[in-house]
């Protein structure tokens, strides 16, 4: 079972323990990558601390502004009201009207004659409240009025003696005239806060990015040539100690296998001796008995070197994975002298991907012996995944009992059951495959085949 494929049992108790979160659906909607959390911690407070800033302020200086205007222009208007019922009708009151007109610079008219429909009753605008204040509170005779609002001013008819009097207000006369420039402003700002913002947290999560990505390189194998730390100094830090763990690990890797090597070479020896011995001595049965114990030893031998050093040694390289399947495949064949029918290799234009070429080649070599040990039929394909590839072995012997597949991979380890995935050798086989699989980033799991065996899938990442 693996790591992506479940989850504890401890977690799934606590997480339904806790119930649901309250901010868990806000959750999933927030970046999940580094850069993007990062931004909204930066970006997202002065924001919102500037978008109350300013629709504090913004409403304040607006109402307090628009009132103050307004207050002047009901001022003068009912100023001009106030003319114009002290005043008979005739030459002077015409002049007055327009000495006003001019000095206030209202364009002014007069409907003599004329009464006044729908006038305002109730107050809607800071405008009609002026009016409202200015001509029942401060004019001593009552006026009724109507405004009405077009595009660039407002149509203010008052109510006279003897006619109506036209005011028509320029809007910017009665409204902040800095609205839009204080808007655009707020939104300039805004913007230059998020492209600085972008710019340096960009640099400074990249860092991070790279040393992820030397980190995955070398879990799946491969070189990292020109890997050098910068950035922050914690992630500087981060990187030092990556490096200083890389060579511990490559240290002891080559130490294990100069020593292994010493070791092959001290057994091989007196091997060879007893080759040489028995080679002297006459045919007979337990001549024959000793012959092949040596030839076991040799092969435990070389069983057990080849499972502690891993293939460890070797670079990656290029490889067609199609090519590398159909050549162990190949040479399965050849090994057990089966016919070419009791293997259905079904492949397509496989992935060129950089991988360790023997190591993997052993990996599927392993694979396809006990498929042909234990099956009369196997079948060796590929699937595409999204960042995946998976490598299947299938055949149609025993198989393996759920509960025991996963114990199958552990070193030494020997069956019970009919089918023994390491009758012959020494319980090294599926261990050596899975230890390749997980160098290269990836993983072995045996699974029901659907030829009726065992079905056993190697998972490398592109």
């Amino acid at each position: 079972m693996f790591w992506f494929q479940t989850v504890s049992n401890s977690e799934k108790k606590r997480s339904s323990a806790t119930g649901l979160h309250p901010f868990r659906a806000i959750k999933h909607l927030l970046p999940r990558g580094l850069f993007g959390r990062s931004l909204i911690i930066v970006v997202a407070p002065v924001l919102i601390l500037q978008l109350i800033i300013a629709l504090v302020f913004f409403d304040r200086h607006y109402r307090i502004v628009t009132a103050t205007l307004t207050r002047s222009v009901a001022d003068e208007i009912g100023y001009i009201v106030t003319l114009e019922n002290q005043r008979a009708l005739g030459a002077e009151r015409d002049k007055e009207r327009e000495n006003a007109a001019r000095i206030f610079g209202l364009p002014v008219s007069f409907l003599p004659g004329v009464e006044l429909g729908d006038p305002v009753t109730e107050a809607t605008t800071q405008l009609d409240r002026q009016l409202l204040f200015i001509l029942d509170e401060q004019i001593s005779e009552t006026a009724s009025f109507s405004s009405g609002l077009s595009q660039d001013s407002v149509d203010v008819r008052v109510q006279v003696n003897d006619g109506v009097l036209q005011v028509l207000v320029p809007r910017a006369r009665i409204e902040a005239a800095n609205a839009k420039i204080f808007v655009f402003w707020m939104m300039g700002s805004s913007l230059v806060l998020i492209a600085v913002a972008v710019l340096f947290l960009r640099n400074q999560v990249r860092p991070i990015e790279r040393l992820a990505r030397a980190a995955e390189d070398f879990g799946k194998g491969r070189s990292l040539p020109g890997f050098k730390p910068y950035g922050a100094t914690e992630v500087r830090r981060a990187a030092h100690a990556f490096i200083k763990m890389r060579e511990r690990i490559d240290r002891h890797v080559q130490q294990r296998t100069d020593m292994l090597a010493g070791v092959s070479h001290d057994l091989r020896t007196p091997l060879t001796r007893l080759r040489l011995q028995l080679a002297l001595l006459p045919k007979d049965t337990d001549h024959d008995a000793l012959t092949n114990d040596v030839a076991e030893m040799e092969h435990m031998i070389e069983e057990y070197l080849d499972f502690a050093r891993g293939e460890g040694g070797e670079d990656p390289q290029p490889t067609n994975i199609a090519t590398l399947l159909e050549d162990a495949a190949q040479d399965c064949m050849r090994a057990r002298k089966v016919p070419a029918e009791t293997v259905r290799i079904s492949l397509e234009d496989g992935p060129e991907l950089m991988v360790k070429r023997h190591a993997l080649r052993r990996c599927i070599i392993n694979l396809i012996e006990n498929a042909l040990k234990y099956g009369s039929h196997t079948e060796i394909k590929f699937v595409r995944k999204p960042r995946i590839i998976e490598i299947h072995v299938d055949d149609d012997g025993p198989g393996i009992a759920e509960g025991d597949r996963e114990a199958a991979f552990r070193p030494f380890y020997r069956l019970d059951e009919a089918r023994n995935l390491q009758s012959g050798g020494v319980g090294l086989g599926l261990s050596i495959a899975r230890d390749i699989a997980r160098a290269h980033g990836g993983d072995v799991y045996l699974d029901k085949s659907s030829l009726g065996g065992l079905c056993a899938v190697v998972r490398i990442p592109v």
